[in-house]
């Protein structure tokens, strides 16, 4: 079964549902009261696929020279999942949101290959930070998603 996941991130506070399957339901909240232009569009909407199309749009609130993305993966309470990655340094920036200035759009198409963890049936609370800085205090967009996975990886 083929989904589409498509949200755009407006209002502050405010759950949003972004998409149901089989097998994966996905809704959004922002970490803070701040209002943000963002969009993202997933595809397809489904734990069982080993590649996703993903499509970003947004508007930073701050200049995109240096972004580290945590990942913070809570399952019945108990953190199950911590990743950081560097994504621009200010240097030679393999990515196309590198460099991307304060007020204006960034616009990036990219795969998701693979799932390097399986997630066993159940609710997760996803919070997804970007950091400006190394010593992460700057953030610039956080997202707390929830995800229920309603059946096991076969």
């Amino acid at each position: 079964m083929f989904g589409l996941l498509f949200f755009i991130l407006f209002a502050p506070g405010v759950s949003e549902f972004i998409c149901t399957s089989s097998d994966l339901e996905l809704s959004y909240t922002f970490c803070d009261s701040t209002a943000h232009d963002f969009m993202f569009n997933l595809t397809p909407c489904s734990m069982n696929e080993s590649v996703w199309k993903a499509a970003l749009t947004w508007i930073p609130r701050s200049d995109i020279h240096f972004l580290k993305i945590v990942f913070n993966v809570w399952y019945d309470g108990a953190k199950a999942f911590h990743w950081r990655e560097l994504l621009c340094s200010g240097g030679d920036d393999e990515y196309s949101m590198c460099g991307t200035l304060k007020g204006e759009t960034l616009v990036s198409a990219f795969d998701i290959k693979g799932l390097r963890i399986t997630f066993p049936k159940g609710n997760y609370n996803v919070v997804l930070q970007g950091f400006s800085d190394d010593s992460e205090n700057n953030m610039v967009i956080c997202l707390n998603v929830t995800m229920i996975v309603k059946q096991d990886a076969f």
